[in-house]
């Protein structure tokens, strides 16, 4: 089956065919073009949404990642962000083995079909003037025998002709031979010309045109191989990722299945224990006795009376504080002691500026008077900064040694700070190590380096690991310490009294930290003492985007003030410093020495000169 035989007439078609050939090559072109595309979004897209799911560094989500469920949930983003470059993987190989591959062979493809089809239309041509020539031939030889007719007739008209001379006759005779000799030339010329067109004819149609429709033939058979090769290898390259791509689902699955409920349950347990017990059994208030009144320290208010009360009542006098009534902030605010700023000393000197609170011995006013109190009064608050302001003299940043969390949660806080300045270490003395080796290279060697261009480094590292392990053997003491008060022993957690403190800056009455005795009286004993914080992270959420006070004046401090409590600031007497926040009505004007020391401190304290674009000056006396 050839084309060359079966389709010897049909060279327009072919020629047709194959261009239509070329167009479907350049079609499926487009359509692994327009994949690859898909691909690439599709990717584009699933590590967008790999990367918008992953943990934000140092945030809360972190710490979250530690359940086997969030785990579980961490290690599926990261096998999606695999399974995205598998389909990345599709489209550069797509890309690579079809799109570039086919592209190059249509362009050559085009080229060969052009060559065959010329080859094609040159034969024609050739032909075509062949058969020309032939007809120009046959033409001429008709046209002399018709001349040689009629020559022939018209001489033997003369000759009949008695009336003709014989000169005309002769001349007849000439004329008929000259036109017969004419008629044989041109018979044998056609005849010639007749046998070359008949062997050019043949040749045509029986070996170049043959030749040139094989030719094309096999060039067409190549196109739809190629087609079908790259078809196939569409499907092998999809193929070829989907090991991987059952690796990635089946390390989901595995993820899935590590997925442990028990493990949660007990690390939720060890993120949020606290390490004390629950509180007592409220005590029996026999109001038929004639005695004073003894409110029990587990009661919501944790106020306690002023008369001593029987032994059976005194004895669990000093329990804990109930730790649930830190997350209750109204009642925090209702049962705390009224504590103004401290007012100006009599004198700027130093012993006689009164900086902690004042002496707790007034008497604690009820839980339904303070109630009535807050709901009836119309506190002056100005704005939400100046709220922020009053609880931040009081809620900063816990004390180095975690005293502020539960014994459970300082435990951790301070054996993961142990671990973390003992890597600190290491990384020092791994950094000590090379640089002595280095030292040692450049001793042996010295055209390598300078040996004493290492020795200031190398004193800095050995004080910086010094420093290290003078902090890791204070946190050791206090992790020894709490390790020495969890309850593993027999007896029960030593109760803390007191109150919570906050400060409230938009006029509502501040609180201060007091201690007070089984009998309801306060003692100054400071062992006891243990100030409840509640975490700034619970109110300052909600101000995380506020940004810094632009100074709106000058103050001179009138006397010594050392601030001693979280969110104030010290001054010295005579000091000049800025004033970025005005006395908002609770007693404390906001201050600030550079960029990064600011506080407050007693209005009284100051005298403030405020800039041209504020009210004039005013000062506090």
């Amino acid at each position: 089956m050839s084309w060359g035989t079966e389709l010897w007439d049909q060279f327009d078609n072919l020629e047709k065919h194959t261009q239509w050939g070329i167009d479907v090559l350049e079609k499926y072109i487009k359509f692994v073009k327009e994949r690859t595309e898909i691909e690439l979004s599709y990717a584009k897209q699933l590590r967008n949404l790999s990367k918008k799911y992953q943990p934000k560094k140092n945030s809360k989500e972190e710490e979250e990642y530690r359940y086997t469920s969030t785990r579980a949930f961490l290690a599926t983003l990261n096998e999606m962000n695999d399974y995205a470059g598998q389909h990345e993987v599709i489209s550069e190989n797509m890309t690579s083995l079809i799109t570039a591959e086919l592209t190059r062979y249509v362009q050559e493809l085009k080229q060969e079909r052009k060559s065959h089809f010329h080859d094609g239309r040159k034969a024609q041509q050739h032909i075509e003037t062949c058969w020309k020539q032939l007809e120009a031939s046959k033409r001429r030889f008709e046209r002399d025998c018709k001349e040689a007719d009629r020559a022939q007739q018209y001489f033997e008209k003369m000759d009949a002709d008695i009336n003709v001379t014989k000169a005309d006759v002769e001349k007849a005779r000439q004329q008929a031979q000259l036109r017969h000799q004419m008629a044989e030339d041109s018979k044998a010329e056609y005849s010639s010309t007749l046998q070359k067109f008949n062997s050019e004819q043949h040749e045509h149609y029986y070996t170049h045109i043959p030749n040139i429709f094989q030719k094309i033939q096999e060039m067409e058979e190549r196109r739809i191989v190629r087609i079908g090769e790259s078809m196939k290898t569409f499907a092998e390259v999809d193929r070829q990722v989907i090991p991987i791509i059952g690796k990635c689902l089946d390390e989901i699955t595995k993820a899935a299945e590590s997925v442990d409920h028990k493990n949660d349950s007990q690390m939720v347990i060890e993120a949020f224990k606290s390490g004390f017990e629950p509180p007592g059994d409220v005590d029996f208030e026999d109001f038929t006795q004639p005695m004073k009144r003894t409110v029990s320290e587990s009661s919501l208010s944790n106020s306690r009376g002023d008369g001593k009360s029987e032994p059976k009542f005194g004895s669990k006098s000093k329990g804990k504080l109930w730790p649930f009534i830190k997350k209750n902030k109204l009642m925090s605010l209702l049962t705390s002691p009224h504590q103004p700023p401290p007012p100006p000393p009599a004198s700027a000197s130093p012993s006689a500026v009164p900086n902690g609170p004042q002496s707790p011995k007034q008497q604690k006013e009820p839980l339904s008077h303070r109630f009535n109190e807050f709901m009836t009064s119309k506190p002056k608050i100005h704005c939400f900064r100046s709220l922020k302001r009053g609880l931040s003299l009081k809620l900063g940043a816990g004390p180095e040694d975690f005293s502020n969390l539960p014994p459970e949660q300082r435990r951790k806080k301070l054996q993961q700070k142990v671990d973390e300045l003992n890597r600190d270490i290491q990384k020092e003395m791994d950094s000590r190590d090379a640089l002595t080796k280095m030292k040692d290279v450049y001793i042996k060697n010295p055209q390598m380096g300078d040996a004493a261009s290492v020795d200031h480094r190398l004193a800095e590292l050995g004080q910086n690991i010094e420093k290290l392990r003078l902090e890791v053997q204070k946190f050791e003491g206090w992790l020894a310490e709490v390790e020495g008060r969890l309850p593993a022993r027999s007896e029960q957690p030593r109760r803390q009294s007191g109150v919570y403190e906050a400060q409230n800056a938009s006029g509502v009455n501040s609180c201060a930290q007091d201690r007070e005795s089984p009998d309801g009286s306060y003692t100054e004993e400071q062992s006891q003492e243990t100030e409840m914080k509640v975490p700034a992270t619970d109110f300052d959420d909600e101000f995380d985007d506020e940004e810094p006070l632009p100074t709106i004046g000058t103050c001179k401090a009138l006397y010594t003030f050392e601030g001693q409590n979280e969110g104030t600031i010290s001054v010295a007497e005579g000091e000049m410093l800025y004033v970025i926040e005005e006395d908002k009505g609770d007693g404390w004007t906001r201050i600030r020495r550079n960029e990064d020391e600011e506080g407050y401190v007693p209005t009284s304290y100051v005298e403030v000169y405020l800039d041209k674009n504020a009210k004039g000056a005013m000062t506090y006396i």
